[in-house]
């Protein structure tokens, strides 16, 4: 099997021996790789556990909360949208959300410009997360628990409270990772006239059998549900794996974070953008939307890094050689990144360590699951880390 996909077994084995150092030392409670490529599963492996308290070994079924993986969901979903003529990139979002035509800059100034549905896939809107603590509006965002699971309301409420509040940069100015996502969920209820939710289940889930892909964990399969932790000085218990917050369907379903399930289901999503659109016989987006998709978005083709206003600001990808897309980053050049790796490439990750990357010239997905929440440097070079050591595994290279 690895020899017909181009690797060795040999050097694919480092990628568990490198976990397994990883779950020794107390950075990851455990871990699951998938890696396919030329049209078959390349590499599978499990280490560690699931839940460190229970003793409950890592098993390929568990669920995981893939966080921000679900944006690359979201955007999927607009653009199905976008190709039925229902929205377009360079609509202005008030059309959809008449009160944004209010928002304001913090000194009290109109925005330079006009947000549009462009500024929310590439979070280029001004709009930022209250984890980042870095500024008073990060701030503000945290007091009113912006985003949050249990907004009574859910997404409309949250564009009524958003609509009160500055934004952080005019639209365009600058890249910050945001709760924008989250406001393009909004606009496919809008577009769509029908739940978000709803629309992600009926449009991508079932269609492409993400039969343990949800946004709650329902009780037939809480058994299979993990864990997850918080680095700090060791591995701390952050929501247990039988009384989470998870087994309920949440007042807020998040287009930024909202989706929990399984690897398999995931890497079948990153099997359908490898195909350009189609997985088994069914077809969400069309070639062209996805070659959309997947190229750099971020004004006058720059990188992530030329944009954004803190060199530590909280990012799922790194900064140097990158760009954004469409809810995904994209490798610009592999030299300025400094790992293995092809132009083109896209991924996006999750707070809690997941990730996952397409490389196109290599016919490669790859997903990789735990359940750590840790710094931006933490995660950001475990995923280089594992890069580096799928493409060392390498025997043949298209690219």
């Amino acid at each position: 099997m690895t020899a017909q996909s181009g690797f060795s077994s040999e050097n694919l084995e480092r990628i568990p021996r490198f976990l397994e150092a990883k779950v020794a030392d107390g950075e990851l409670p455990g871990a699951l790789t998938l890696i396919w490529r030329r049209g078959r599963l390349a590499h599978h492996s499990l280490v560690g556990l699931s839940d460190i308290a229970r003793g409950t070994a890592m098993r390929s079924d568990a669920i995981f909360r893939i966080y921000s993986m679900t944006k690359p969901v979201t955007l999927v979903a607009l653009l199905m949208l976008l190709e039925q003529g229902r929205i377009a990139l360079d609509d202005a979002v008030t059309r959809y959300i008449p009160g944004f035509a209010n928002l304001r800059l913090a000194d009290g100034s109109a925005p330079s410009r006009a947000m549009t549905v462009l500024d929310l896939a590439r979070h280029t809107a001004g709009f930022t997360y209250g984890f980042h603590n870095r500024t008073p509006i990060d701030a503000l965002y945290r007091q009113q628990k912006i985003g949050e699971f249990d907004t009574e309301g859910g997404l409309k409420a949250m564009m009524a409270a958003l609509e009160k509040l500055p934004l952080e940069y005019s639209p365009g100015e600058a890249w910050i990772y945001s709760v924008a996502t989250d406001v393009l969920g909004y606009l496919v209820e809008m577009v769509s006239a029908q739940n978000y939710a709803d629309f992600v289940r009926e449009s991508i889930l079932t269609p492409l059998k993400m039969t343990d892909t949800d946004f709650w964990v329902p009780p037939a399969k809480q058994g299979r549900f993990t864990a997850c932790y918080v680095q700090k000085d060791k591995l701390e218990l952050f929501d247990d794996a039988q009384t989470s917050p998870w087994f309920q369907p949440p007042k807020l379903e998040s287009g930024g974070g909202g989706l929990v399930g399984t690897a398999g289901d995931y890497l079948r999503f990153a099997r359908m953008l490898l195909n350009k659109g189609e997985l088994d016989g069914v077809r969400l987006l069309k070639p062209e939307t996805v070659a959309l998709m997947t190229c750099n978005h971020l004004p006058g083709g720059k990188e992530i890094a030329d944009l954004s206003p803190a060199s530590d600001a909280f990012n799922e990808s790194g900064y140097r050689g990158i760009g954004f897309g469409l809810g995904v980053a994209v490798t610009l050049d592999p030299a300025r990144v400094g790992i293995p790796g092809s132009a083109g490439e896209f991924a996006w990750g999750g707070m809690a360590s997941t990730s996952f990357f397409v490389d196109p010239q290599e016919e490669m997905a790859v997903v990789f699951m735990t359940q750590v929440i840790t710094d931006t440097a933490r995660r950001v070079k475990l995923r280089r880390e594992l890069r580096t050591l799928v493409y060392d595994a390498m025997t043949e290279r298209f690219g």
